[in-house]
């Protein structure tokens, strides 16, 4: 078998950390290839590496002396160093690393520095091969990354390396210029790696123990989500829940590689697994439930609408032309309803009700704010009768009005609109009569 196992920066902020890590991956000899993020908050009033190394860029760019910065970086990673008894300098590095932020190498190159440092750790600290991710890892010209000569060039590097550490983060392009993912981070490097040596397993460990069926600031200590799908995590990272950034994904989701995300802290926890598919039953009829504040719904009315062709397409042509992009959209016989983000709506709300006017002449607009958006998501709502009715039941419950609901062809999430001010206490209710009570 072979593991891929990415570990973030909270998990290697100190010698204490590196040394759980250390931990984790000699107990499982299938743990073959390990992606390092640069070292996190070792404490709530710490500052992580990453955003020191952007500063101390800064003032280079500035043309500042950025020598005392730089330094307290080095004593970072050497407090690592001398934490766990190595016999290992980075001095060398860091003088290089003096020399390019001179040369001003960029942005993005300053900022890969932190894992790439915590690689060189990780990788004497296991005694694993170190592979400088700007060796593997291909990006465009315009910063836009290239799985396909990624893939090729790391599959090739890693087919007859047996162990080894590829920091997570950044790249570069052919050309040897460094450039870091906008998004995802060391996430994707891990899942980038898991697709390149055909993995059985990706493993993402973090400070939690997998995903929460809800918000713990709106629910105290919720269930951990033990199986989710692909199509389950899109739909409630998609609302709003702090999941793993889609393109973090997308590399293993298209071989079929199941991501576990596991807490470096409790790795006795089995944390979440997140599978294409699976004939597992869930615990709970919804597997989680996330959600947004601010949306404004637009109403509109009008006689005999649903045979008059084409009248959605003009209401949504409104809309379009002051590129506003819509959230849900129920409809009735006479009425449409339209779900935007307020924000982006306020700024030009009469602009858009005229052009409704004009392009599809409807009987009258109204329009309502402070709507909040809440997604119950569950492969196991689809073998459950009486879902919605359940839900509707734990809201009247709790004397919370519902402004919409709306469920996919799919039966896989079921939206439910609400007023800002009714959000968490719909969020509690919904928990309750699922999971707590299970009525």
């Amino acid at each position: 078998m072979i593991k891929v196992v990415k570990f973030g920066g909270s998990s290697l902020a100190s010698a204490g950390q590196f040394s759980k890590v250390g931990k984790i991956i000699s107990s499982d000899k299938d743990r073959r290839y390990v992606v390092p993020s640069a070292p996190g908050k070792r404490n709530s009033k710490d500052t992580k590496v990453t955003d020191m190394l952007y500063k101390c860029y800064a003032m280079a760019e500035a043309e500042e002396n950025f020598s005392v910065a730089l330094k307290k970086i080095q004593e970072r990673y050497d407090a690592i160093i001398n934490g766990l008894n190595m016999s290992l300098s980075l001095n060398k590095e860091f003088e290089e690393i003096a020399e390019n932020f001179k040369n001003k190498a960029g942005a993005d190159y300053a900022a890969s520095r932190g894992e790439y440092l915590n690689g060189i750790i990780m990788a004497n600290y296991l005694n694993y091969e170190f592979i400088d991710a700007a060796e593997v890892i291909v990006f465009h010209e315009d910063g836009e990354f290239d799985l396909e000569k990624t893939n090729e060039i790391l599959s090739a590097r890693l087919k007859n390396c047996e162990r080894a550490v590829i920091p997570g983060f950044y790249g570069a392009t052919e050309q040897g210029m460094v450039k870091t993912f906008s998004r995802g981070g060391s996430d994707i490097t891990g899942s980038i790696v898991a697709k390149a040596v055909q993995a059985d397993i990706y493993e993402n460990w973090t400070d939690v123990s997998g995903f929460l069926i809800a918000d713990p600031r709106i629910i105290h200590k919720p269930e951990v989500i033990k199986v989710i799908t692909y199509r389950e995590l899109r739909e409630l990272s998609y609302m709003g829940a702090t999941v793993l950034h889609e393109d973090a994904v997308f590399p293993v989701r298209r071989e079929g590689i199941p991501i576990n995300i596991r807490n470096t802290n409790a790795p006795e926890d089995e944390g979440t697994l997140i599978v294409e598919s699976t004939c597992r039953q869930p615990d709970y009829t919804i597997t989680g439930i996330a959600g947004k504040k601010g949306f404004v719904a637009v109403n509109i009315d009008k006689d005999m609408m649903n045979s008059e062709v084409g009248f959605g397409r003009k209401v949504l042509a409104a809309f379009e032309e002051h590129g506003i992009s819509f959230e849900h959209l129920p409809s009735g016989i006479d009425t449409m309803t339209v779900f935007v983000h307020q924000e982006e709506f306020v700024g030009k709300e009469q602009q858009v009700l005229s052009a409704i006017h004009r392009l599809a002449q409807p009987d009258s607009i109204d329009l309502e704010g402070d709507i909040a958006l809440i997604a119950v998501v569950g492969r196991g709502m689809r073998s459950t009768r009486g879902t919605a009715g359940r839900i509707f039941s734990a809201l009247a419950h709790a004397n919370v009005n519902v402004k919409m609901i709306d469920q996919g062809s799919s039966e896989l999430n079921i939206i439910i609109g609400v007023k800002n001010c009714d959000f968490e206490t719909a969020i509690k209710a919904i928990y309750d009569i699922f999971v707590v009570t299970q009525i």
